[in-house]
């Protein structure tokens, strides 16, 4: 008669882990890897950061920190960003795409930040949220790496590995955040952004590894048979 297995456990005697191993294993290979992950966006303070993240919107932070020196010769501050005309910010940033949108939210934000804010970033996420060009994801960003906040931002690409790791089964990157949020103590979520999108970009890419392939997915699912289906965002 075979024996019926009701864990995970393969004949060869390995495993998939537990999610709390899971979590814990990856906290720390993480740590390990990245132990001070620096902010992959040149900037100096919190408003180069803000214009330099929605430039990253749809491109790479390569290409952005590639336009921004020009950009933030030009203007590098609100007050004088906004005495610039769209038609020559958008000359500068064209190669980061979508320069029609982002070019008017660039100077319309500036504007609105010299009207209500004297021309400082407020550290309030609500308040972020509402400026042109600046969603969720930008406005977790800015509050983490420029106040110290801490905040998950979830791109699609975090929202993969964590499919891929077994930390979320969210349809989409709000569902993807708020996993993340539950698992990880919050003193470690500004560093872990960082760290799984290095770690992405390194060892999980998108055509790179199907969920068997790095040794983050190949540890904790030793036993995964086929590519893993990830939900679209």
């Amino acid at each position: 008669m075979t024996e019926h297995r009701t864990d995970n456990t393969h004949p060869s005697g390995t495993r998939n882990l537990s999610k709390a191993e899971r979590i814990r294993f990856i906290d720390q290979r993480l740590q390990a890897l990245y132990p001070n992950p620096p902010v992959p966006l040149d900037h100096s303070d919190p408003y180069t950061l803000l214009v330099a993240v929605l430039l990253s919107a749809q491109c790479t932070d390569e290409r952005v920190n590639q336009v921004t020196p020009a950009l933030f010769t030009l203007a590098d501050s609100a007050h004088t960003m906004a005495q610039v005309a769209v038609d020559d910010i958008r000359a500068i940033i064209r190669p980061c795409g979508l320069s029609p949108q982002k070019s008017k939210a660039i100077k319309r934000l500036s504007e609105i930040l010299v009207e209500e804010h004297n021309g400082t970033v407020p550290a309030d996420m609500a308040i972020l949220e509402t400026l042109p060009g600046v969603g969720h994801k930008t406005a977790s960003v800015v509050m983490a790496q420029a106040f110290g906040v801490p905040s998950f931002p979830v791109d699609t690409h975090i929202h993969r590995l964590a499919q891929r790791w077994g930390l979320s089964r969210g349809r989409n990157v709000v569902e993807t955040e708020r996993d993340l949020k539950k698992v990880f103590a919050k003193e470690r979520w500004n560093d872990l952004h960082l760290q799984i999108i290095f770690y992405g970009r390194e060892y999980c890419t998108a055509r790179g590894c199907d969920g068997r392939v790095c040794d983050i997915c190949r540890t904790c699912y030793p036993n995964r048979k086929h590519p893993k289906r990830v939900n679209k965002p």
